[in-house]
């Protein structure tokens, strides 16, 4: 059985500071009390196929925080799209407290727990959105920067991105390193070089610029 309990905090710190991120007494509070809420939930509700509370450290927590030491995003508005559970976005959120974020759903459940978890961890400046993103538009707008983690169809998430009703300005992607080069084919985008995730073999982060045409 799936133990319950979240990693202790010397556990957490030494993880996060393999992907060179510190973090205070409060984000460790926060992040130990969101791993329980996932382990809970995860029992009734398919949230994550990761049921190891080390492993959701590691391959939710830390690689998603990650991302704040590849891009600045202090004080930016963000949007994460297909969120799931809150990876990367309510993850970011919790390292980046000035950062405003909105986490879009379209699963009913995952975004009731997303909500739960706003409440729990008493986050403020954190929006769920239940909707498909391609139905949105200037619900969100403007973004500084648009996430996406677990996204199929990167074409079509990246044609909406740019699209007139959302004109996001950046991405940061999360992506296996085999998807890369069909990533950067996609028109509209100026992609910097892949960031290799630590602790990962496969896994890269991108960051792409709209094309100033």
């Amino acid at each position: 059985m799936t133990s319950m309990v979240a990693p202790p905090e010397s556990t957490i710190r030494k993880a996060l500071s393999e992907f060179q991120i510190d973090v205070n007494a409060d984000q460790v509070g926060q992040i130990q009390e969101y791993i329980r809420l996932l382990l809970v939930w995860n029992e009734k509700v398919n949230l994550t196929a990761i049921r190891d509370p080390l492993e959701i450290l590691y391959r939710h927590f830390c690689e998603s925080m990650f991302a704040a030491k590849v891009v600045d995003l202090d004080q930016c508005r963000l949007a994460d799209i297909g969120t799931g559970p809150g990876f990367p976005g309510l993850a970011l959120k919790i390292l980046i407290p000035d950062s405003r974020i909105v986490l879009v759903e379209s699963n009913v459940k995952k975004a009731t727990f997303l909500a739960e978890v706003v409440r729990a961890l008493k986050i403020i400046g954190a929006n769920v959105l239940v909707s498909r993103y391609e139905e949105l538009g200037e619900e969100i707008a403007p973004i500084d920067f648009m996430l996406a983690r677990a996204l199929g169809d990167f074409e079509v998430f990246l044609k909406w991105a740019t699209s007139e009703r959302v004109d996001a300005k950046r991405v940061v992607l999360w992506l296996g390193a085999a998807d890369v080069e069909q990533v950067r084919q996609i028109a509209g985008w100026r992609w910097e070089l892949p960031v290799t995730v630590p602790q990962s073999l496969r896994r890269v982060l991108l960051v792409g610029a709209k094309s100033v045409v």
